[in-house]
């Protein structure tokens, strides 16, 4: 596995839901292909954006095998396998049809609050039982643990299967150690789109994005200027987004993307609960940002 296949951006994919809160199959064949089509590095099933945890073991299962087939092997595909009991993790990792994906993207086991050593001794497991390359990911603020640099640059060292991770810290001083530190091929990908550019720059490979759900072309633009080191013109193109971004995670992921998303006409705006659809006041935002900047 060449670790470059992930440099850019990958789409952290949603999971539509029917009115009767089913999986909407139809939408999401929709979707994979209106990120594809607008030029998506990759796509990420099965991570939060997907609210992965609201889905049934059985039906993770479903929308990973529909993904890979929707995909056709037309971009790479990574597959959220994470939990907050290491012996879970191993169980999807022999329950799930993985053959269709590159990489496995694992989070930090949640709830529990790990030690360091925790964590470094769960990543052992996985990376000991992983069909696949393993991309580690880091969200202290859905998990309530934050894996330090020194942690995943030990964790990069030791084996060599956990080709990257996705840091979604927001911490750019631990960004940039684990950037500056790491083994060569080691691929840091930001977890947030507004930093993006900041983390290309500062010689990060790419992000992992929720905007690129439902502006693939605009955000791809953006990112592709920065793989090609005009960091400058990057950040002039992304500029527009900030205001976009901000909106989007206004009231939480992925209950923004999927208030644009169907404003845009691509999906129904359901979530399952806990989560609930945005607010009118986030409808009419949304509304307005895609109007005065041009974004269907």
């Amino acid at each position: 596995m060449k670790p470059n296949l992930f440099r850019g951006a990958g789409a952290a994919m949603i999971t539509p839901f029917t009115a009767d809160g089913r999986v909407d199959y139809e939408a999401l064949g929709r979707m994979i292909d209106y990120v594809i089509e607008g030029g998506a590095d990759y796509i990420v099933a099965l991570g939060t954006t997907a609210e992965t945890p609201t889905l049934y073991i059985q039906e993770r299962a479903v929308v990973a095998m529909f993904i890979a087939n929707q995909i056709r092997h037309r971009v790479p595909l990574v597959i959220g396998v994470g939990g907050n009991s290491t012996s879970e993790v191993l169980d999807q990792l022999r329950e799930f049809d993985l053959r269709g994906a590159d990489a496995i993207l694992s989070v930090t086991p949640y709830y529990n609050k790990p030690s360091q050593e925790g964590l470094y001794q769960h990543f052992k497991v996985v990376s000991e039982h992983s069909p696949l390359p393993i991309i580690l990911y880091n969200i202290a603020g859905r998990t309530g643990v934050n894996m330090t640099a020194e942690t995943t640059l030990r964790i990069a060292a030791d084996f060599p299967n956990v080709i990257g991770i996705k840091e979604a810290s927001g911490n750019i001083g631990q960004i940039q150690e684990i950037i500056d530190r790491r083994r060569e091929g080691f691929l840091v990908l930001s977890g947030d789109d507004g930093i993006a550019v900041d983390v290309m720059r500062r010689g990060g490979d790419g992000v992992i994005s929720v905007a690129v759900n439902a502006f693939p072309r605009r955000f791809m633009a953006c990112i592709d200027l920065a793989k090609r080191g005009d960091f400058d013109a990057a950040e002039t193109a992304f500029a527009p987004m900030h205001e976009v971004v901000e909106a989007l995670f206004a009231e939480g992921n992925p209950t923004g993307v999927k208030c644009a998303l169907s404003i845009l006409g691509l999906i129904g705006n359901r979530l399952r609960l806990p989560l609930v659809a945005g607010t009118p006041a986030l409808e009419a935002r949304l509304r307005e940002l895609i109007r005065t900047y041009d974004l269907r």
